[in-house]
């Protein structure tokens, strides 16, 4: 196979298909519109964000056998068109669910324990104990929308602790050992921390909105390690101000580019700016699955699956099945 990447990753994936046999070629400057004109030459194609690969660029490539995404998320790509084609779709959410829950809960003992206010007060010469009194997750009911690989990721990190965790999740009977599965009723009427592990697709869009938020009976603690676009960020910020929201840890956020890069080239909205004094906010730059880690697992799954996929395809056909 011939396989064209446009994003740089791990050097393993191309020193591994390299020794497999396929021939790679990489193009990590030409604009879009240029790899459309050569796209039609290449059985296969490893990207992470650059751009979306839409109909359109679909349509032009008319051999390729697979797109192929080191990551977890496939927003930037027209899945059902791909498919429709015939074309296979390669991703790796195996290779950063770990990293992913190792840093969530990061982001809520950060939130509970009031580290980020605390540290901003003593660089300054305050020194404020019962001000600064945290809360034991332990006592808490974490809910995690969204159980998938990250989902469960996250709940596994949680059995550390006493706290009961359930799920919601659109499909049924995803519930295990670590969480119990619930109503989205149920899930709103119980829990104390909101966790979310969704992918961005039509039904996520602007998910968490004032009236879901209305929906739950306590005050809680949100975290979002999964997509920006998921949460409304204007009434995310009247929820904190009212006291709604207690806290929020967000690894990624509703203005960030496609690419999810170069955050702070564009203009951002007044929101923002509430989020960026707030002491009861803590924010990183869309790192929750950035970890040496998994960078190496993230392109190791990938070579695997290219290799299993390139087997599969040369299998020789049963004319009786």
């Amino acid at each position: 196979m011939k396989i064209l990447h446009i994003d740089k990753n791990h050097p393993l994936l191309l020193e591994q298909l390299n020794e497999a046999g396929f021939q790679n070629d990489i193009d990590y400057e030409s604009s879009k519109e240029t790899i459309e004109t050569k796209i039609n030459t290449y059985d296969g194609i490893v990207i992470r964000s650059r751009f979306r690969i839409d109909k359109n660029f679909i349509d032009k490539a008319t051999q390729l056998k697979f797109i192929a995404r080191v990551g977890a998320g496939m927003e930037n790509i027209d899945t059902d068109y791909a498919e429709s084609k015939g074309i296979a779709l390669i991703s790796s959410p195996e290779g950063n669910r770990n990293a992913v829950g190792n840093h969530t809960l990061g982001l809520l003992l950060a939130l509970l324990n009031k580290l980020k206010k605390a540290d901003q007060e003593i660089r300054k010469g305050i020194w404020l104990r019962e001000e600064n009194r945290g809360l034991e997750l332990d006592s808490l009911t974490v809910g995690i929308i969204g159980y998938g690989n990250m989902g469960k990721a996250f709940a596994r990190k949680l059995r550390g602790f006493d706290c009961r965790v359930l799920c919601y999740d659109i499909k049924e009977s995803v519930g295990d050992d670590c969480a119990t599965q619930v109503s989205l009723a149920h899930f709103q009427k119980e829990v104390d921390v909101v966790s979310l592990h969704t992918p961005e697709t039509p039904l996520t869009l602007n998910m968490v909105n004032e009236d879901f938020i209305k929906g739950f009976a306590k005050d809680f603690w949100l975290i979002n390690t999964a997509r920006g676009k998921s949460v409304n960020t204007e009434d995310l910020v009247k929820a904190l101000q009212s006291g709604k929201i207690l806290g929020a840890g967000l690894d990624v956020l509703e203005y960030e580019p496609s690419s999810f890069e170069n955050f702070f080239t564009q203009e951002l909205p007044a929101p923002f700016a509430y989020l960026l004094n707030a002491e009861n906010v803590i924010l990183t730059p869309h790192i929750a699955g950035w970890t040496i880690e998994s960078k190496t697992l993230l392109a190791q799954i990938i070579v695997d699956k290219i290799k299993a996929l390139d087997h599969s395809l040369s299998l020789p056909k049963d004319d009786n099945a």
